[in-house]
């Protein structure tokens, strides 16, 4: 039973964060791009000032696989490296917590564009 609560708290949580999404694209005209962006970077900011933790603590994956949990990511691995690094850590610690997750988009980027072949949508 538990278990399916947590699923029903990663769905909401998740689904929340994307139909925020979606009224954006709708109803504004902010790009695609721009919502991504300013996805990545609020959970930057959420993350800096602890707001986003007791929210990825709720939800688990339905806050961190969103952009928001990128930049937390982010943020996160930016305040632990200077934690342990001192001023070097503001460059090296975000890149060095998302690593993972960089490396798996480019390594399934390229195996894709090696199985299919892009084109016109026409």
């Amino acid at each position: 039973m538990d278990m399916l609560l947590d699923y029903g708290k990663a769905f909401l949580v998740g689904g929340l964060l994307c139909a925020i999404g979606q009224v954006l694209i709708d109803y504004t005209k902010l790009t695609p791009a721009r919502i991504l962006v300013s996805y990545v970077v609020a959970g930057v900011i959420l993350g800096g000032i602890g707001v986003y933790k007791p929210l990825v603590e709720f939800a688990g994956a339905g806050a961190t696989v969103p952009l928001t949990g990128f930049g937390y990511l982010l943020a996160k691995g930016v305040k632990e490296a200077v934690t342990s690094q001192g001023l070097l850590g503001v460059m090296t610690g975000g890149l060095t917590a998302a690593a993972a997750g960089i490396a798996a988009a480019i390594v399934f980027g390229f195996l894709t564009a090696l199985f299919f072949r892009s084109g016109d949508k026409s």
